[in-house]
């Protein structure tokens, strides 16, 4: 990321529910069904592993008269990064063993499910390297100290973290960095199979930085099969790359920015016939990049989820009046309005680093113009500096992240990422709690993904068990069946809850706080986020 270093049911949108779910309450109390099991609703079209018991962490829908139609699903996304380079979120040192790496991790899963978030941006190749057992690239010296060497006791971190995290009914995307091939605080020797010592054409020194030239074909290659390689090899939900296209420019002794030393690659494009000029072919360097992950993703694993998170200003001939700062589009060499125009992307996550009141950078201002730069009406999460609330001078305070949820769903945002998870680990100035209690009151679904599969799972059946006191759940179509959308309603309330698809059961004891269950709704989710149609089923 640049900064090294829902849809809950809450009054607002409660409002602009209430009156289209009140009409279909006093329709379906006039078409009266009876207490045997209902009949599905229709399939929904909006867009939109392991043992798990179902706990009760809802929020209940209050409506003046409750429809016994289930209320649509809550939706949105909501995430945070989990930053392996320097060790900023995870693990904590360089030296922990594996069974501390692995209580880390639980620890960071559990308080995201706590605080019902329902995805984790992992970095699983901060430089050049890996968080996973990789033939192409070495092991991160941020698991153990020293590049090339891995976890001991051996595991694999990133399949660690996928079979938690999908345990939790939590998504799981991987982040690489796509060219950065060492950072300023690597300490380690650089292993025998770096880029660096396998290819050193493609890597330049820039600075306290090593970097992979884009306009270098091997470097551009390596990228690809390392990204290719984890699509193919593990059960991620989206592939996630950040905004260190070419380098952030440094500045000489001089005070003048110092160019990037791709003098050779440029010299080669030229006399292979190359016409652009050097900006616009760096620019279809980055762009090269962008389009080919996205194919490439799409033809291993259709339903995975290809996402950028680059500097939150674009072009500078589009900006809004009044905005203005650093050009990712000249000096990063990065198009994103061409990515979202194209539709290479299934979400823009920019990295909205700013408060809400700071002119210049305005974030609703420029939340609105990437929502007006979505052509191909794909999603726009925006990124969210959460780690500005610390103990410094210049902390933010936690109103300000709670401020900026509230105007990203003012203006339909369906979805945010946190940068990054150390500070709701931390719970600095109660910013986990607040988002809990205040802003994510209910469960969310991820919205749906439609272009990436059109066919919604099966409907799910329920029964009766014997005891009466559990329903049985089963699915026709359980290997299209990522989670489950459970809806109860009691005497007064709808509670909702999301679960991963091995739940089986539906425990129909009383809510302690609400009362006895008289009707339950349940619907599958598929790895897109489409809704099958539903089940109810009406208790005597």
């Amino acid at each position: 990321m640049f900064s090294f270093q829902n849809f809950t049911l809450d009054t607002s949108l409660l409002n602009k529910l209430r009156l289209p779910l009140l009409a279909a309450g006093i329709c379906a109390m006039l078409l009266a069904c009876s207490s045997t099991p209902e009949k599905p609703a229709n399939p929904a079209t909006r867009p939109g592993k392991g043992d798990i018991t179902y706990v009760p962490t809802n929020a209940p829908v209050n409506l003046p008269v409750l429809p016994r139609e289930a209320p649509a699903l809550p939706r949105e996304f909501r995430a945070a990064w989990v930053s392996t380079v320097a060790n900023i979120d995870w693990p904590s040192r360089r030296d922990l063993s594996s069974e501390k790496q692995k209580a880390e991790i639980i620890n960071i899963l559990d308080n995201a499910v706590q605080m019902k978030l329902n995805a984790i941006v992992l970095q699983v190749r901060p430089a050049a390297d890996a968080i996973y057992p990789s033939a192409i690239e070495p092991w991160s010296e941020f698991l153990t100290g020293e590049q090339g060497r891995p976890p001991t006791p051996y595991y694999d971190p990133l399949q660690f973290w996928l079979e938690q995290a999908h345990a939790r009914g939590l998504e799981l995307h991987a982040w690489f960095n796509p060219f950065r091939a060492r950072t300023a605080v690597s300490k380690s020797v650089l292993a025998s199979n770096h880029i660096s010592k396998t290819a050193p054409q493609a890597v330049k020194q820039y600075g306290d930085l090593m970097w992979m030239d884009p306009g270098e074909a091997v470097a551009m290659q390596q990228t690809l099969n390392v990204i290719s390689d984890v699509v193919r090899r593990y059960d991620v939900d989206g592939i996630h790359i950040d905004d260190y296209f070419y380098p952030y420019p440094i500045k000489g002794a001089n005070g003048n920015e110092v160019e990037f030393p791709d003098d050779p690659s440029w010299i080669a494009y030229l006399q292979s016939g190359g016409k652009l000029a050097r900006n616009d072919w760096r620019r279809e360097n980055v762009n090269r990049l962008v389009e080919t992950v996205n194919q490439r993703v799409h033809q291993e694993k259709p339903w995975v989820k290809f996402g950028v998170s680059p500097f939150g200003i674009g072009r500078p001939d589009r900006l809004p009046a009044g905005i203005s700062g650093f050009s990712q589009y000249d000096k990063l060499y990065a198009d994103v309005e061409l990515w979202l125009a194209k539709g290479w992307l299934d979400y823009l996550a920019p990295q909205l680093y700013w408060p809400i009141n700071q002119g210049p950078q305005a974030f609703r201002v420029l939340h609105d113009y990437w929502l007006d730069q979505n052509l191909q009406n794909r999603h726009i999460w925006p990124g969210l500096y959460t780690s500005r609330i610390d103990n410094t001078d210049k902390s933010w305070p936690a109103e300000e992240i709670l401020n900026q949820v509230d105007a990203m769903r003012e203006r339909g945002g369906n979805g945010h990422v946190h940068f990054s998870m150390v500070t709701l680990n931390q719970n600095r100035k109660d910013i986990r709690k607040r988002l809990t209690v205040e802003k994510y009151t209910s469960q969310a679904v991820i919205p749906a993904s439609p272009w990436l599969g059109k066919v919604p799972p099966a409907q799910p059946l329920l029964d009766l068990v014997e005891d009466k006191k559990t329903l049985r759940l089963q699915l026709p179509d359980a290997a299209n069946t990522r989670l489950l959308a459970i809806w109860k309603r009691t005497g007064q309330q709808w509670l909702f809850s999301v679960v991963p698809a091995q739940a089986m059961t539906i425990d129909l004891a009383d809510d302690p706080q609400y009362g006895a269950i008289r009707q339950v709704t349940v619907s599958a989710i598929n790895r897109s986020g489409l809704e099958s149609a539903r089940t109810s089923y009406t208790l005597p």
